[in-house]
Parts: structure tokens; sequence; C-alpha cells
């Protein structure tokens, strides 16, 4: 057990690996001390990214300096991304990462159960179902057996089903539950032989008017279990309020577009007991915990040397406590319990190294290696501080190999060494572990439990500095990363990765060929390592051809890549396969590929991902060439497109003129381009123009909130947030002869099948007589909607609005979803009735 709780904290404390090392300020090393004379906890639960109330993570942490974590649920693979084309488990990465951004911000940690956003669902029941009620159970009772909350705090309600998310309030159910099993030695039994057992002692719901019907109705509610406190305070060591940090930390949630403005002020929040004891009026959270280090079997008198610390803390010289903290140090290690002395081993080794200015750095000459390669270590260590300081021997892990040192470290005199050392063989991949296996719908697959419920896989890289302080050997462990200067930002940090040898890339997820017209499919090969030389070739597709059976590359190498073709004949039948090139090289086979994810508000992401790409035939005609897209929040669908046969140009919604908009057979506006692009406000007059002339012009969904403009249409268009999330629904046709389902394709049930996730959303509700609805829809136990799909004719063309995920099921390679895309491409014109010219007179 001790040896998971070292590998979670450590694991924990650097998660800043990728960026530059902290190094903390006068006011910050106050802060660290601060925290490290505080023996409190609390654990926020919720479901997804960007459901935690930054405001109470900030306020737990800095004010009342307890150590606060947030466990997600999920990673927020379901939803949407407004900042690329990342989808499902890449988006998962991203908001992982911008969790972890927000809590170095706020000052929080951050877990993870292995449920799987599966998208939004409308029932606990349906959640619970979906996702492995149990072992997600199991996950969050590990978490507070690892975490050990004194308080647990629940986002949401655990009795409003059917009033939000479905995860949402299954979050707070699973909560509840774990509360009352976590301390049981009978419940998951090896888990209590692992972790131990733990009993939280209170159990709150974050209230708040948006959990009532109004304002007024939230003011007349029973408050005497409520708990209210101002976390608008503000922090002079800081100089910013609580609320300022707590909108710095949110707006780390970018891929969701939650940017939030700081505030000053008063900022009231309440939360409601609901297991524990707790006397009314009393604002104190912990009131009743014993917060301070007598707690602690042994801690009184690591108590009373820290008070001290903290009392004759002097800004201008840190370095002045290093004795006394070294002394604390020594004390922490005699404790008996495991929790407490590695946590606050860790904690004061942080401080220590801080206020002495103790500056130690392993970085590799590369940001790449694989198993077996040689890589060159530069070791820095600089102690700024006339604490008598020695660097005793450096530690390489994971072999644990030992290099002796003995090098006194004077005042501001930096010592820097290079080593060299090899990548041992059976090292893992730095990779998501989530990732590693194939999961289900609803669940992530982690064959690893001790890595269950960590944000990110631990890096087994690393360098253990074993400095004497003052006469006392203390180990600093430290990640080894990748630095190197940038011509415009100066000093920059990568996180080090571990690679195979070979990458394998498909230019595609997924390629689809029309009508037996045979294609090529492009694979590339990239050298992880030097001398690379073998053979490429594509895993056999029953009916489908494919030439040539191999490609040979000679002699790659590292960071060289070649790029292969193969032609590809589908059968005749329509079938949808998955295409797997595999390169072998010296007997060892190599199918998966290297893929990074670069955003300047997180660590470049470095993945081993499976390298699969669907191969969809499909019978399907379409009538036009020429495609304009206006590129909404990011999604793939002009990629779909020009692989339906179509060439896609996109369009710049500064430039969107009659004149401009002319040449396009059909005209198709991104998701939620009405919500991002403030622009298309203005262009409303020209995009009916252009429909009026004869165009097609498709509008795929947008959120009912924060539109551009509420003229979407050319007639009356109300958006809702209905949606279908059950992808199995039951599709009738409203309009069977309507052209769009017809021309050029007959479109009949068997096209909705294998859809993905959901069937779409934010349907409209309210739409003018002269749409027709062309699809019906529903959950289960709900009546039908008719706002997915709505044609109407304007002049001489076709406006369309729909909110099917068309975004979700081209990438999944959905036959259906491309032949009924054909078709809204394809609707005919028409001449325009005199009631429809008078109805446009009249407007």
């Amino acid at each position: 057990m001790r040896k998971l709780f070292c590998l979670v904290f450590l694991f924990i404390s650097g998660l800043a690996q990728a960026q530059q090392p902290e190094k903390l300020n006068s006011s910050e090393i106050y802060s660290e001390i601060e925290k490290l004379n505080f023996l409190g906890s609390v654990l926020y639960v919720a479901a997804h990214p960007d459901d935690e109330n930054t405001r109470l993570i900030s306020y737990f942490s800095n004010e009342l300096n307890a150590r606060t974590a947030y466990l997600s649920l999920t990673r927020g693979d379901g939803g949407q991304n407004l900042i690329g084309p990342q989808l499902r488990e890449l988006l998962g990465v991203i908001r992982t990462q911008e969790l972890l951004a927000a809590r170095k911000i706020d000052g929080g940690e951050q877990f993870f159960s292995r449920a799987n956003d599966f998208g939004y669902s409308k029932t606990p029941e349906e959640t619970l179902n979906i996702w492995n009620e149990e072992e997600v159970l199991k996950d969050v009772v590990r978490t507070i057996r690892l975490f050990k909350p004194d308080v647990i705090i629940n986002r949401f309600d655990a009795n409003s089903a059917g009033e939000t998310h479905g995860h949402h309030t299954s979050s707070a159910i699973l909560s509840s539950r774990a509360f009352d099993l976590a301390g049981k030695p009978s419940a998951y039994p090896q888990l209590a032989d692992e972790l131990g057992t733990w009993q939280p002692k209170k159990l709150f719901f974050n209230t708040s008017p948006w959990f009532y019907e109004s304002q007024e109705a939230f003011d007349a509610a029973d408050k005497s279990r409520f708990i209210s406190f101002d976390t608008g305070v503000y922090f002079p060591l800081k100089g910013l309020s609580n609320t300022e940090i707590a909108s710095l930390s949110r707006s780390q949630h970018q891929s969701q577009g939650f940017g939030s403005t700081g505030t000053r002020g008063t900022a009231s929040e309440y939360i409601e007991l609901l297991k524990g004891k707790h006397p009314e009026n009393n604002p104190d959270i912990f009131h009743g915990i014993n917060t301070s280090w007598s707690r602690v079997k042994g801690g009184k008198e690591i108590g009373k040397i820290l008070n001290l610390v903290q009392e004759n803390f002097d800004f201008k010289d840190p370095a002045a406590s290093v004795p006394q903290l070294v002394k604390a140090y020594q004390l922490i290690q005699n404790l008996e319990d495991p929790q407490w002395k590695e946590l606050k081993s860790e904690q004061i080794k942080d401080v220590i190294a801080a206020a002495m200015g103790l500056y130690l750095e392993a970085v590799a000459g590369s940001p790449l290696a694989t198993p077996g390669e040689k890589v060159n270590l530069e070791l820095e260590a600089i102690n700024r501080s006339d604490i008598n300081t020695e660097l005793l021997s450096v530690k390489l892990f994971p072999e644990e190999k030992t290099i002796p040192v003995n090098l006194s470290l004077a005042n501001n005199r930096a010592s820097v060494q290079e080593i060299d050392f090899v990548i041992p063989e059976n090292i893992n991949f730095t990779s998501p572990y989530w990732l590693n296996e194939e999961g289900s719908l609803g669940m992530y697959r982690v064959t690893q439990n001790e890595l269950i419920g960590l944000p990110e896989t631990p890096r087994e890289l690393k360098v253990q500095f074993t400095v004497d302080v003052a006469g006392v050997k203390i180990p600093f462990e430290r990640n080894i990363t990748y630095k190197f200067n940038d011509p415009v930002t100066g000093e920059s940090y990568r996180p080090f990765e571990v690679v195979p040898k070979v990458s394998v890339t498909t230019g595609t997820n997924v390629m689809v060929f029309a009508n037996g017209v045979p294609g090529s499919i492009t694979v590339t090969v990239k050298a992880m390592a030097n001398g690379i030389s073998g053979e490429l070739n594509p895993e056999e597709m029953p009916g489908w051809k494919i030439s040539p059976e191999k490609h040979i590359f000679d002699t790659l190498q590292k960071g060289e890549e070649i790029t292969f073709s193969f032609e590809v004949q589908p059968p005749a039948v329509q079938d949808k396969v998955v295409f797997k090139p595999v390169a072998t090289v010296n007997g060892n086979t190599y199918s998966r590929s290297v893929v990074q994810l670069d955003y300047p508000h997180i660590p470049l992401q470095t993945l081993v991902l499976p390298n699969k790409t669907s191969l969809v035939k499909l019978d399907i005609q379409k009538r036009g060439n020429l495609v304009g897209y206006i590129q909404g929040a990011g999604d793939v669908v002009p990629q779909a497109l020009e692989q339906m046969g179509y060439k896609v140009e996109l369009i710049d919604p500064k430039y969107i003129s009659e004149n401009n908009l002319a040449k396009f057979d059909a005209v198709v506006v991104g998701i939620r381009a009405y919500n991002t692009i403030d622009e298309l406000r203005y262009r409303q007059p020209a995009l009916f123009e252009y429909v009026k002339q004869g165009g097609n012009l498709i509008l795929q969904y947008n959120t009912s909130r924060g539109l551009v403009t509420e003229t979407l249409a050319p007639y009356e268009l109300e958006l809702s947030r209905d949606r279908v999330t059950n992808e199995a629904a039951e599709v009738t046709f409203l309009a069977p002869n309507h052209p769009v389902l017809n021309f050029p394709n007959k479109i009949t049930s068997k096209d909705f099948e294998g859809w993905v996730q959901e069937r779409g959303l934010y349907f409209p509700d309210k739409w003018g007589k002269e749409f027709t609805p062309i699809l019906a829809m529903n959950d289960k136990d709900e009546a039908p909607t008719k706002g997915s799909l709505l044609v109407t004719p304007y002049g001489k063309g076709n406006f369309i609005y729909t909110g099917l995920s068309f975004f979700r099921e081209f990438p999944a390679g959905v036959p259906g979803a491309f032949r009924l895309f054909a078709n809204m491409l394809s609707l005919p014109q028409h001449e325009p009735s005199v009631s429809g010219l008078q109805q446009d007179n009249q407007k």
C-alpha cells in the first residue's frame, strides 16, 4: 500500500512535467508552508471536465489550505471540441490536460474513474446501465480510500433524475453510495487489502439557486442544513481574489469554450449537509475534525516546528527557515502513518528546495527515444543559498542505477554534468494508459489496477538526486524532460517520450469508395530510431483487393519518413472493413501510430495509438461537384465530402457575398458556426440570396444558447435542447416521398443502422409552415421529435437545417450518413411557387 501511495503522490506532485519547472517566489513559498501545516482534505465529485466549481476548489485550497481534489468520473470524451477536429478519445486527452492545467492554477489535484463519456444521457438509469455501475462505484471507493478525504462535496443532486444530464445525477448517486462503503472492509475486500479503508466524516451537496425553480424558491428554502461562506476573499500575497483565480482556472477549458472573466467582491457559495454531523450556522466545514499535526501520532512536535517557521518566515530570506524545515523533515520520516508520511515528506521537500533556491533538472538530448536506445542526459544542480549542501549521488529509474557524485554545491555555483543511459527494452510507451486496451461504449479497460484513477500515466524515466542539506540526506525526484530554445518564446520544455521504433500512420480515418470505383490509400512509415529497414504489409480483408502486396523501406534514420500508396479495389456489394497496415522490422511487427496533439494551453501530448482506417464501399450517387464549406467549431465533414467525390472549398465568412457563393453547387455550414462566428450575423442576407438563386444551403447543428443571430433561416425556426441520445432509436419517415429521401439515393431504415453516440442534438422545436419535417425519432418513454431534419424550398433553391450528428457519423464510417448527406447536397432546383414569392415579398 505504501508503494502505491508514493507512486500516486509523486505523480500528482509532478503534473507540470512538460512545462517549465516551478520556481516559487517568497509569497508562494509561504503559502506552501501554510498548506504543509494543515492536515485536512476535501474531495469534490462530479461527472465531467468543466463540471467542477473552481471557486470552491480554489477557496478550500488557498483560503483554508486544505488538500483539495476533483474526481471527474469521465474525461469528457463525448463532448464537442471548439478548438480543433479531435473527438472521442483524443478529445478526452485534451480535456484531461485542461483539467490538470486548471488544477495547477486553483491548487487542486485531479482524479478520474474508468467511466467513458458516451454522450448525453437523459436518465441515471441509462447512464449506469451503459457504464459498468459496480466498477465505476468501485473506482469512486478507490479514490476515497486513496485520497482519504475528510469531507466530500457533490456537485449535483442525487435526486435530480430526469432534470439534468444522467451522468450528473449518477455522479451524486455513486458518491453517496461510496461514502457509506469506503469505510467497510467487506466492501471490495481486495481493494481494502490494497489501500486500507477510509470513512469520510461529512458529505455535502454544492447547492445553489440553479437547482431550484427560481431565486425566490431558493430564498424560501429551508437552509438549516446549509453552510454558506464568502468565496470572494482577496489574497494579498497573490494579488488576486479567489474568484479571479477560479476564473483563470475555469478558462483552461478551452475546448469547451469556457473562458471566464474574473470577478471581484463577495461571492456566496452554499453546501447542504447530506451525511455526517455539522452544527447549524457554523461556516467551518472542518468543524469537529482535527486538522492540526496533533491528529497524527508523533505529529505534535512537527506542528510546533512548522508553526514557528510560519510565524518567523522571512520573505527577504526564505532560506533562513531551512534548518527548521529540515528538522521537521527528519521527524516526518519517523511517522508511523504511511499516508501522512509520504504526503508531507514530498510537500516539505518541495518547500525546502524552493526556500534555498535548490534547482535540480534532468534534460534529455532529444524529445523522443525508443526502447534500447542510448540517450544523453544533462544534469543540472545549483544551490542558491548559504545552506551547506552537497550532491551525493544521482539514481536513474527504472533501472535504479546509482552514480556517486559527492559534489559540494556552493552558493550560486552551477553544476552541470552529462551522462549516457540506455532506455530499458521492456519499458512501456509514454501514452495514456486508459487507451492501451480496447474498452467498451461505457468503460475504459485498465489492466493495471494501480493506474486506475490517475489523470496521466506515471513517468517511468526519472532521476533521483540525493542531496545532503545541512547534514541531512534528502532524495529529490525529477522527471526526465526535454528542453530547447525557441527563437520566439525562448526556453521551452516538452515531455520526454518513449515511443516504438516505427510509427505507421494512414492518411485518413475513413475512406469511402463509391459505386465500386477503386482508389488509393496512403500509409506513412516513420522511423523513430536510426537504421530502420523492413517491409509494410496490409492485413488481409476478405472481398477487397489491395496491391501491391508489400512495400520495402531501407535504412531510414530517426525522424525520417516515407509514404507508400496502396491501390484498393472494393467489393461489388456495400461493405465496411478495417484497413490495418503492419510494418515488419527485424522480425518485430509495428502497427501503431505515434500521434501528437499540440495546443498552446496544454503540454504537447504524444500518444501511441492503434492505426485503423475504416474502408467503406458505398452504393451512392451524387449530383453537383463543388461544395463551399463554412467551418464551425471543428469537424471533419469537409474531408468526408471529399471522400464522397466532391471538391470542397473552405469559405472565409468575411468574404461571403452573392457573387462569391454563386459558383457553388451547395454550401454547408459547420457545427456551432452560429455560436462561434460573429461575422455570420451580417452574412445571412447573402446566404439566403444564394438559396433563392438556386443553391442548396445546409446548416448543421447549433446550440440554442449564444446564437450570433436569431435569423437562422429565411422562415421561422427556433432551436431547442431536444435531442435523441439513443443512437439506435427507431427512425420514422414523415415525408417518405420527399426528394431528400429518394434522390439520388433511396434512403431506407437500413441507412440508420450502425450510428454512434447519438442520433442528433439541439433539434428545432418550432418552425414555419414552409418547412417539411422529414424524420421522427425519440428516446425511450418520450414523444417523437420531428426537428432533426427540416427542408424548405426558398426561391429556386433549398434551405436545410439538420441536428443529425453527421460530424460523429462520418469519422465512424457510417454508410447511411454519407448517403443521406449526398441527397441533401443533391436536392434539385425548382421553380418557386406564386405563394412563396408573395411570402418573400412580404418579408
